[in-house]
């Protein structure tokens, strides 16, 4: 069959390799110790990347066990690993990767096809993904080719980028021998560090695999520790305990910049937060009258509350996809008007108000919650905020068994379409219901080849919620972390946007 390159690395990713080569064989060998209080508790799932479904939390781990055939990198969000190069066939519906050879996992198993159509096959991120790909077919062990049901110009922003994880690769000979329990308890994969321990709750534990194709890691041993509690986490940089503290309350923060030891970091800027009116399919429920989202919109000052939380550095967003995707369309966010919101209050017979049930706060954003809390109070809506441990809340929020309101967000990476896919059509995993025409103009734009009518689609898709209120946009979250006085090198947002480390090859210490 006539073939086509997809994207000409070929020159450039053999000058990179040969130079490579010669880099780590001149490198030294791994040493120290790097040190990140996190803010959650890490799931035990989120070292498998097929358990890795719409969230972006899982790569926290992925980016250092793991390695996928394409994945975003510094200066390229769709940019060749595990896979060389690609083709892309005359017809649009076959993708063909030439795999990297004489990679190794790190039990000793030679990476090939099998391992990627086997990781393919168990991934459970994308739907949609399984639905679009009719079969794979391995050429040979160091080459395999994705066939489409139809010709889907999504297919890349799916797979090569991390809207799933389905082009992570597991060990298709281990994950049999040991199982999906097993392999949680103990992975193996290609990444830059090897899995040593994980005590639930406590830290994890990696170290350096100086084997990595791309790169020998800088830095032996990784520690990533459970530090729910901002204060604690913020203590523990300033005592030398911790190298790098994720997510500082806006106080320390500032307090942080003050001491000449430290460094504040701004990361982030992939996550849109917004309000999502869960009730609004209920006819019975104050939240069907647009007049009534629109209003808890107007409510809330994002300007203040950015400043409060995060020191100015998340921008007021009013749209839910990023203005730097493709086919994003600029809306203005919502100003804040609270007597505007009053007056729809009382337009939709709601004069003193009314009890909107339950605040959902995405965990660990609880300080956030209750600002939102406190503005929708102001004018009238009383909700109660709920915390969960995050690894509940987003099993409650996929299973669709919350109520009331919810300041959710996506860090769902690609264009317009795919961050939109978990969320507005009626079939996505946290749509809690939608409406027949979008559902309509969707699956149009999916199957649309000309880029300029896709755009239009796109465009008449994000005007169309926004006019229905459908949700809330926020911010665009950017936020604090503190560096500690050991650190070359923290990775952060070499990957841009991403919010954490990565890739964690990068990571140094000082000498």
């Amino acid at each position: 069959m006539n073939r086509r390159r997809l994207f000409a690395f070929a020159l450039a990713l053999g000058a990179a390799l040969a130079g490579g080569c010669t880099m780590a064989a001149a490198q030294a060998k791994p040493e120290g110790e790097m040190r990140w209080a996190l803010y959650v508790t890490p799931s035990p799932a989120w070292l498998d990347p097929g358990e890795a479904s719409g969230q972006l939390t899982p790569f926290w781990f992925l980016y250092a066990i793991h390695d996928a055939l394409v994945k975003p990198m510094p200066g390229n969000l769709i940019a060749p690993s595990l896979a060389e190069s690609w083709t892309v066939s005359e017809d649009q519906r076959e993708y063909e990767f030439k795999l990297r050879e004489g990679v190794r996992f790190h039990n000793g198993d030679p990476f090939t096809a099998e391992d990627v159509k086997f990781s393919f096959q168990r991934s459970k991120g994308n739907r949609l993904l399984h639905e679009k790909v009719e079969e794979i077919v391995i050429v040979d062990p160091h080459r395999v080719r994705f066939r489409l049901r139809e010709p889907w110009p999504d297919f890349m922003a799916y797979y090569g980028t991390i809207v799933s994880a389905a082009s992570w690769v597991v060990p298709k000979k281990y994950l049999e021998e040991v199982g999906d329990a097993g392999f949680k308890k103990h992975p193996i994969g290609l990444g830059p560090y090897k899995f040593v321990s994980h005590t639930p709750g406590v830290e994890l534990v990696m170290e350096a695999y100086e084997g990595y194709w791309r790169k020998m890691p800088s830095v032996k041993r990784l520690v990533f520790k459970s530090v729910p509690d901002a204060t604690t986490r913020f203590a523990m940089l300033k005592r030398g305990e911790v190298d790098v503290a994720y997510l500082l309350d806006a106080p320390d923060a500032r307090d942080l910049k003050n001491d000449p030891a430290l460094r504040l970091a701004f990361s982030g800027g992939i996550a849109i937060f917004f309000l999502d009116f869960l009730d609004q399919w209920d006819p019975k429920s104050p939240w069907a009258d647009r007049r009534v989202r629109l209003a808890a919109n107007y409510a809330i000052d994002r300007e203040a509350l950015s400043e409060a939380e995060t020191l100015g550095a998340s921008k007021p967003a009013g749209n839910f996809v990023p203005s730097t995707f493709e086919f994003a369309l600029p809306i203005e966010p919502y100003p804040y008007d609270p007597a505007k919101a009053k007056q729809l209050l009382a337009e939709a017979g709601y004069p003193n108000g009314f009890d909107g049930g339950e605040l959902h706060q995405l965990p660990p954003y609880f300080s956030m919650g209750e600002a939102i809390q406190d503005y929708l109070r102001a004018v009238g809506i009383r909700v109660q905020m709920r915390q969960t441990e995050r690894a509940t809340f987003l099993a409650a929020w996929g299973a669709k068994k919350l109520k009331g309101l919810c300041v959710c967000t996506s860090a769902l990476y690609g264009n317009a379409a795919s961050r939109m896919a978990e969320v507005v059509p009626s079939t996505g995993t946290y749509a809690y219901g939608g409406y027949p025409d979008i559902d309509a103009l969707y699956a149009e734009q999916a199957r649309e080849a000309d880029r300029a009518k896709r755009e239009a689609t796109l465009h008449q898709i994000q005007r169309l919620i926004h006019e229905r209120v459908r949700l809330g946009p926020i911010w665009q979250y950017n936020w604090p972390s503190g560096i500690g006085p050991r650190v070359a090198e923290p990775a952060l947002m070499l990957i841009d946007p991403y919010p954490w480390s990565a890739p964690l090859e990068e990571v140094r210490l000082k000498k």
